[in-house]
């Protein structure tokens, strides 16, 4: 084999190596507004936003927890969520083992996991009065 075919065989190669597949997984950038209220069990839900590869994704939240939860607040989340293939991934049912508090103003953070291998993780300010250690469900569809 010439040294030019040689040369231009491994450039080939090189730039196809590089090339990031469509499949990969890419991280994407989780906003949410969460109102949440209980005493012993709490409900809440709220919406959101799901910026994947460029494009806002909107989302409706809806959740369910179990433990130790008395009052009621207002959580504007925002974090990453990784394990993303595709869109689609990201609508599903999330759960959780958290604690967290807020009294007048504080701070929350949360960690999710789905059943499609994505997981989320937030942090940010609550409002209201709030003192929650318990297990969460949590479901996202897309809107």
């Amino acid at each position: 084999m010439s040294s030019a075919v040689r040369l231009a065989v491994i450039a080939l190669f090189a730039v196809v190596l590089s090339t990031p597949s469509s499949l990969a997984q890419a991280p994407g950038y989780v906003r949410v507004k969460f109102v949440k209220a209980g005493l012993m069990v709490g409900a809440g839900g709220g919406s959101g936003v799901l910026t994947y590869r460029g494009r806002d994704y909107p989302f409706r939240v809806s959740g369910l927890s179990l433990g130790v939860t008395a009052g009621g607040s207002v959580s504007r989340l925002e974090g990453w969520a990784s394990g993303i293939k595709q869109v689609s991934d990201f609508a599903g049912t999330y759960s959780s083992v958290g604690a967290g508090g807020a009294l007048v103003g504080g701070a929350g953070g949360i960690r999710l996991g789905n059943q499609n291998g994505v997981v989320i993780a937030l942090r940010g300010p609550k409002a209201g009065v709030e003192f929650a250690a318990n297990v969460s469900k949590i479901a996202i569809s897309m809107k």
